[in-house]
């Protein structure tokens, strides 16, 4: 296994793929956003949130809407020798 650490940032009309990682990732949205996913409402999340995804769980699939960037960091343990993420049309 190996840490990796990262800053993310989203613009307003980017699109966060659907993915997955092989281990756990875990996140702190440092600057809040409101983002939407095809056929549901916009949300917002809020800066101050923590995000746990686990092994495998596909996830994203949204896109930045509004007029504020998307700012999170990430912390993810994952297998070492694998790619971070791996893209997932589901």
């Amino acid at each position: 296994m190996e840490v990796v650490t990262s800053i993310s940032e989203y613009a307003p009309g980017e699109h966060l793929e659907r993915h997955f990682h092989h281990g756990i990732e875990a996140a702190y949205v440092v600057q809040g956003a409101q983002v939407q996913a095809p056929g549901k409402a916009p949300m917002d999340l809020v800066a101050g949130t923590s995000l746990t995804n686990l092994r495998d769980v596909r996830h994203g699939g949204f896109q930045v809407v509004g007029t504020t960037a998307l700012k999170i960091f990430t912390v993810h343990v994952v297998d070492k020798g694998k790619p971070l993420y791996d893209y997932s049309p589901d």
